[in-house]
């Protein structure tokens, strides 16, 4: 072990170096990389010394996403306390299904979903797990919001006269979603957005009615805090409002940006979310935690255990369903997501989790404020939202982007929002600072005008 920690320290400290002078990786066309790299496995193995130049090789010309040059998806940077965390469950290695094999690992998971539901101010009822990824969580909540209607789906199949609703801007993963649930695509609604981005609920409301007549079922309205383009929050208390009244599940997908929960400056963002049924939210997102780390609540613990139990005497053999966590998660085998972001909060707390989200936002003020004030710029994003998209004199957006990218500049991404297609900046890096923001704006002139 002690080799394998000296060769993992001495690439790290290669890589934290090579970050420092090239905060791109340089790229590789996808049907070269057998060409640059030893990925090759053979029937024998090698010597520790090829071994580590190979590791260390690949690691290299791997895509740096914690430097202050990758904007391109929805998390970015490191933090070292978070960082350790997640080495410390790579070397402990437990499982998190059962108190016995996860000891205390399984209490602080259950102290951060505590922590989470209090903050959401619901009750003891409430409980919740962690899943790979934001997909899954929504997943969860989905089957939740469908075994709630009908608790004989679980166990006798599918119908097809279920519906979901959600908004046009949501993740891609809520029509996926549906069909491994047995609901079917064609059964998701997209509810039309606003010009904010925002799910139009007088049009959700119709269509439920609509539905209704029709002698279908509404179970779900998926409602989203950070729609994947422009970062916008649905009108929460508006669905809710609407979930109430036709006794529909509402879910939260706040993957993107559901950690507004922890701000007290930007709490207002997400006023309502907490009358949903099920609220999710990454901390490997705006908190800044390794991937993945990915959490869903409920109001109602019952649900959970409705409809993820099932029992395994070769599995559980303590007698508290409560520190058993297998019970209420999606996987059998789990490794310990949790110690990262418990390792983070505990260090930081609350307040400190709060200032990392505030930043976010500011650094996204300082780059629209920049836009705004450029002449050589289109603004398509409003205030109080950390995806600041944009368009740079006439240049289309993806040909910008593919150029950054291929010449190893920058990684930033496009998006499209009714019809117009433009550049997605995000300030979701909190590593990053203002300077930052004013030198990415800066580079992207001087690249445009030098190579294109």
């Amino acid at each position: 072990m002690q080799k394998a920690l000296d060769i993992f320290q001495e690439i790290t400290e290669a890589l934290l170096n090579d970050e420092k002078n090239n905060p791109v990786t340089e790229y590789i066309p996808s049907d070269e990389i057998y060409n640059h790299l030893d990925l090759k496995l053979k029937n024998e193995g090698i010597d520790t010394e090829s071994f580590k130049n190979s590791l260390k090789k690949l690691v290299l010309a791997t895509p740096k996403t914690a430097t202050n040059a990758f904007f391109n998806q929805l998390f970015g940077g490191r933090n070292d306390t978070a960082v350790l965390g997640d080495l410390l469950a790579v070397v402990l290695n437990n499982s998190m299904y059962t108190y016995k094999a996860g000891g205390p690992m399984i209490a602080i998971e259950k102290e951060i979903i505590r922590s989470i539901c209090n903050l959401l101010e619901w009750d003891d009822d409430s409980d919740g797990t962690l899943a790979p990824g934001g997909s899954m969580t929504n997943y969860k909540g989905m089957l939740m919001a469908r075994d709630a209607f009908d608790p004989e789906i679980r166990h006798k199949g599918g119908r097809n006269d279920l519906i979901v609703y959600t908004s046009e801007e949501s993740h891609y993963s809520i029509p996926k979603n549906a069909a491994f649930a047995g609901i079917g695509r064609d059964n998701v609604q997209k509810i039309p957005a606003d010009a904010f981005s925002k799910m139009d609920v007088q049009l959700l409301r119709e269509a439920i009615i609509k539905d209704k007549s029709e002698g279908l079922h509404p179970i779900m309205v998926n409602a989203t805090a950070g729609t994947t383009v422009l970062a916008a929050f649905d009108p929460f208390d508006g669905i809710a409002d609407i979930c109430e009244e036709f006794k529909i599940w509402m879910h939260v997908d706040g993957a993107y940006c559901g950690s507004a929960l922890f701000s007290d400056k930007y709490r207002h963002l997400i006023k309502g979310a907490n009358r949903a049924d099920s609220f999710t939210v990454n901390a490997h997102k705006m908190l800044g935690t390794p991937l993945s780390c990915s959490i869903i609540v409920t109001k109602h613990k019952k649900h959970m255990y409705n409809s993820f139990s099932n029992d395994a005497s070769y599995l559980y053999q303590t007698n508290n369903d409560e520190y058993n966590p297998g019970k209420i998660s999606l996987q059998c085998g789990r490794r310990n997501d949790a110690l990262k972001f418990w390792a983070l909060w505990k260090s930081i707390g609350t307040k400190g989790l709060g200032a990392l989200v505030d930043k976010q936002f500011h650094l996204g003020d300082i780059a629209r404020n920049y836009i705004r004030n450029h002449k050589d710029y289109t603004l398509y994003s409003f205030d109080e939202s950390i995806g600041i998209c944009y368009n740079y004199k006439n240049f289309p957006a993806r040909d910008i982007c593919t150029a950054l990218y291929e010449k190893s500049e920058m990684m930033v991404g496009y998006g499209t929002f009714k019809g117009t297609e433009f550049i997605r900046f995000v300030t979701i890096n909190y590593g990053n600072d203002e300077q930052d923001i004013l030198n990415y704006f800066k580079q992207v002139e001087e690249f445009v005008e030098n190579e294109m």
